[in-house]
């Protein structure tokens, strides 16, 4: 997959903390995770998305507790997963308007109970699924 020039422009912007907090939205996350992923492997993508949003954090004067480990490498768990499923496609918005199930911030409370998912020691490193685990790819 190759994220369009819209993609890449919106990850500069996020980058450069030109994307304001208020519109960066989980489907903004996703569509920052998508474009790291067309770019490297899902190691990779973990540690440029977690540089990334730790900057973004400091740029944007948000404490750095915000910041949520397992929800990040997850999510970009879950990213690659739809997008192994949907290799067609050629932008982020492609990508989920061929299946929208990624929109749906709880679908992590299928592959974690709450306590886990939300607990510091799920926020600081990351902890694996305790219900059902994700599928991995490299």
């Amino acid at each position: 997959m190759t994220p369009s020039t819209a993609d890449i422009r919106f990850k500069g912007d996020f980058e450069a903390a030109r994307v304001p907090p208020a519109e960066f939205t989980h489907r903004a996350h996703l569509r920052l995770a998508f474009v790291y992923l067309c770019e490297s492997n899902v190691e990779t993508a973990c540690a440029r998305i977690r540089r990334a949003l730790q900057t973004y954090l400091r740029a944007n004067g948000v404490p750095p507790g915000k910041y949520h480990e397992t929800l990040t490498t997850a999510w970009i768990q879950a990213v690659k997963h739809f997008m192994m499923r949907t290799p067609e496609a050629t932008s982020f918005n492609a990508f989920l308007a061929s299946d929208d199930r990624l929109l749906d911030t709880e679908i992590m409370l299928t592959h974690y109970r709450k306590e886990t998912l939300f607990s510091e020691a799920a926020r600081a490193a990351f902890v694996a699924p305790d219900r059902q685990p994700i599928p991995q790819y490299a």
